[in-house]
């Protein structure tokens, strides 16, 4: 089996090295053939640096430099698409996924899946990053429309064929995993052991999770237009029944419902469900903007491969 691991690198000089060591000594024995593309995704120290000289000492290291820095999931997809073998595996940068684990994600892919999943016995994370990249996991969940989806990860492997189904997507927003659905049915995930990270901190903070949380929804689900639809079903629906309530009292008791907070309360509350339905739409009407303005996803500075004759 012929296989290409992708790793997108965010200021990781100090365990690069390690990294692709480790890497030296595990593919051999998976794969006959096999490439680690190393995507330099802006970083601010001398990853670069370290990349350049991690090719001219093995032949198989490709490294691409992208302009500045685009955000995990561009890099990652930089990568899928310079990849060459029939095999796809992505990883971090920061030894959290073991080099040595992933045989049971290529030896599970042999068994008739798509895409296979390294799902994390023990995550090294805390509170509020496990608490929003939960969350995170049931919006994906919804828009993937698989069970799997609550146990995805970065580390994962998938046939290359898989790739086709997005290699021409171009779009502002989009999700690694949600584009994985569009070529791939069969998912499944492997129990994979998960180190603590040895330098630097995650890039991934809660906000930056709830953020994705939210781009998913807003990006790849009408989900949050069926809401809002709602939403103003049920008030429409809270207005009648006031409106009801008014015309009966004012027949039967020759009174009408006295009292200002009583008529600012409804308006307030009507208001706000306009203002919520209509920001949503323009949430929609952004990524339609961002979509027509054909922004690329990101911009490569370099590509660089070994000199050496005999790549593996």
């Amino acid at each position: 089996m012929d296989c290409s691991v992708v790793i997108p690198v965010y200021n990781s000089e100090e365990s690069l090295p390690e990294l692709i060591g480790r890497l030296a000594n595990t593919l051999p024995t998976w794969a006959q053939k096999y490439e680690v593309i190393l995507v330099n995704d802006g970083s601010r120290d001398h990853s670069w640096e370290r990349i350049l000289s991690l090719i001219e000492e093995n032949s198989w290291v490709v490294g691409i430099d992208l302009l500045r820095n685009y955000g995990q999931h561009n890099a990652l997809i930089c990568g899928i698409r310079a990849a060459q073998y029939e095999v796809i595996v992505t990883m971090d940068d920061d030894l959290q996924h073991p080099p040595e684990e992933i045989g049971k994600l290529l030896s599970r892919l042999n068994d008739g899946y798509d895409v296979v999943y390294g799902i994390p016995v023990h995550e090294q994370h805390g509170l509020w990053r496990d608490l929003a990249s939960q969350v995170t996991k049931i919006v994906l969940q919804g828009v993937m429309g698989a069970e799997v989806a609550r146990k995805v990860s970065s580390f994962r492997a998938f046939r290359r064929e898989v790739r086709d189904a997005f290699n021409s997507y171009n779009g502002s927003f989009f999700a690694i995993d949600v584009l994985l659905t569009w070529g791939a049915a069969r998912f499944e995930g492997v129990p994979v052991r998960h180190d603590p990270r040895k330098s630097g901190e995650s890039g991934y903070s809660f906000r930056k999770l709830v953020t994705h949380a939210l781009n998913l929804m807003t990006g790849f689900s009408t989900l949050p237009l069926q809401f809002a639809s709602l939403v103003g079903f049920t008030f429409t629906l809270f207005g009648m029944i006031v409106l009801i309530y008014v015309i009966g009292r004012f027949i039967i008791q020759g009174s009408v419902v006295e009292g200002f907070p009583f008529l600012a309360s409804i308006i307030a509350i009507f208001s706000g469900a306009q203002l919520f339905a209509l920001g949503i739409i323009g949430e929609y009407l952004a990524r339609m903007h961002f979509r027509l303005m054909d922004h690329p996803i990101y911009a490569i500075r370099h590509v660089v491969k070994s000199k050496i004759k005999n790549r593996r």
